[in-house]
């Protein structure tokens, strides 16, 4: 009897320990608040979802954004929250596809890395009354051409329209077949894919670009 008395005190006492050791921890709603608080300073951005270490930047790619060759990007507009990824493909140039004048944030930022601005401003026009400027696309393919310009990146507002039809006769100078290149600009364009755009990239001349680089790249599809 006496070796169960005692059993049954040491299991007694081991469950009080047990309810001490596992005694749940509540915080106020103001200790959430300022945790919260805390949080949202320490790291400059908001709680939920949020998974940034601190002392790490976040590399957060603009939208739209896709490599299209060799040293050759796209995306939409660059906000300043992707500065330090763009920072990672150690850029040159930048092609912008809009007439509006470049934000001064992103001017600093094309200062302080050394980057050169090519704007070739093409209005963003909607269907039925879309011009695509011919000539302006020469021009700015002369650019992208131009190797001694990458890495580079190719972009309007969305990264859709402007900088679809841009990377569609491109692709042409690679011998894409046509129903891959529509297919890549769909795949951006989604449901505002314009039958203009692909109809300017169809009927695009490339044979009067005579001169390609040497380490431009062909390969067909």
């Amino acid at each position: 009897m006496q070796v169960a008395e005692l059993q049954q005190n040491l299991v007694q006492h081991q469950h009080k320990e047990n309810k001490i050791m596992c005694k749940k921890i509540q915080l106020s709603v103001s200790d959430t608040e300022l945790h919260n608080n805390h949080h949202h300073n320490s790291c400059g951005c908001d709680v939920d979802g949020c998974h940034k270490v601190e002392g790490e930047d976040l590399f957060i790619p603009p939208l739209n954004f896709a490599m299209v060759d060799n040293g050759i990007f796209r995306s939409g507009f660059p906000e300043p929250a992707n500065f330090s990824f763009l920072q990672t493909l150690a850029l040159r140039s930048i092609i912008y596809l809009c007439p509006e004048p470049y934000p001064e944030a992103n001017m600093e930022f094309l200062k302080s890395n050394g980057i050169k601005l090519y704007q070739f401003g093409i209005e963003g026009h909607k269907e039925p009354f879309v011009n695509i400027p011919e000539d302006t696309i020469r021009e700015a393919l002369k650019v992208v051409l131009d190797v001694r310009n990458h890495p580079l990146i190719i972009h309007c507002k969305r990264g859709k329209h402007r900088t679809g039809c841009l990377v569609g006769c491109y692709r042409k100078l690679q011998k894409w077949c046509l129903s891959s290149v529509f297919d890549e600009y769909q795949r951006f364009a989604a449901a505002k894919a314009r039958v203009s755009d692909q109809r300017f990239v169809e009927l695009f001349d490339i044979s009067t670009i005579k001169h390609l680089p040497i380490t431009f790249s062909s390969f067909k599809r």
